[in-house]
């Protein structure tokens, strides 16, 4: 067993457990590398640490994000680590890569690079810059990042796909179709709001069957996606097995007065406010000959 050293500060201690790793490697071929466990000292880190066990012990813990708020991917970062460095982490499910991408033939001491191209990453969709250190933490302790979004590919299939509408209560299916409309800040036509919705169902229903195949007992499954994915009453939740212990967790930018109900998520983090920012000019933008 690994001891770190008090006199050792925790980044230093970091980098000699990688030169340890990569040594053994070398001089044993065959043997897999030790992890490395990136132990962060911080206040911050700390207080994730404590919070995170109120929502333990889980088999999917489901982190809900703004994409777009660096404090998001910061606690996604320091999540992934407290798990890891306390043995728990079974692994980590990304809305951010497509089903089949995976880190799972990395070693502890491998690249940037070589994550990013195992998981296909597509940094204009998603900078690496925001999402890799959550993804490289895990990468180093050893334990496996993969694609849980449904392929592109498979989106036209999943728009004229019925039996889609099926997989959601009337009440949510309605919320569901509200939520797109409102999230495309009125911009679709009414013919795509059906269509959009199906897509929606159809990466919630990939995420939780991804989930399902990386569960360990007495482990916990971290799947990062965007709010909407992790509410219980619409996304991710609605199609997990009834034996599978999940909790939903939104980080939220600004303040967590206003959640979207009790239901919805079982805890609910604040981060600091964002800058205000129209999407809806943005989207407008991309969307001219939809708008009203």
């Amino acid at each position: 067993m690994l001891f770190t050293s008090r006199l050792l500060p925790p980044r230093r201690f970091a980098l000699l457990l990688a030169a340890a790793s990569l040594l053994t490697a070398g001089g044993c071929a065959g043997r897999p590398e030790l992890p490395i466990l990136e132990q962060t000292g911080s206040r911050t880190a700390a207080q994730t640490a404590s919070r995170l066990e109120a929502l333990l012990p889980a088999d999917v813990l489901l982190v809900g994000e703004q994409h777009d708020a660096p404090a998001h991917h910061e606690l996604e970062q320091q999540i992934i680590s407290s798990l890891a460095t306390r043995g728990l982490l079974a692994a980590v499910a990304l809305e951010m890569a497509e089903v089949g991408a995976s880190t799972a033939q990395l070693k502890p001491s491998s690249t940037d690079e070589q994550a990013r191209r195992a998981l296909k990453w597509d940094d204009k969709a998603w900078p690496w810059t925001a999402y890799g250190p959550a993804v490289m933490t895990a990468v180093r302790a050893g334990v496996p990042v993969l694609g849980a979004n449904l392929p592109r590919a498979q989106m036209p299939a999943s728009m004229n796909d019925s039996k889609l509408d099926a997989q959601l209560p009337g009440p949510a299916l309605k919320a569901q179709q509200q939520g797109i409309r409102i999230g495309h800040c009125n911009l679709l036509p009414e013919s795509q709001i059906q269509p959009m919705t199906r897509i929606q169902i159809a990466k919630d229903i990939t995420m939780a069957d991804t989930v399902h195949q990386l569960l360990l007992p007495g482990k916990t499954v971290v799947l990062l996606a965007g709010n909407g994915h992790v509410d219980r009453r619409l996304g991710v939740p609605q199609h997990l097995r009834a034996d599978v212990t999940a909790k939903a967790l939104q980080l939220r930018a600004g303040d967590a007065s206003g959640t979207d109900g009790a239901d919805a998520f079982d805890s609910v983090w604040a981060t600091p406010a964002l800058p205000d920012t129209d999407y809806c000019a943005g989207l407008k933008a991309q969307l001219p000959s939809t708008a009203k």
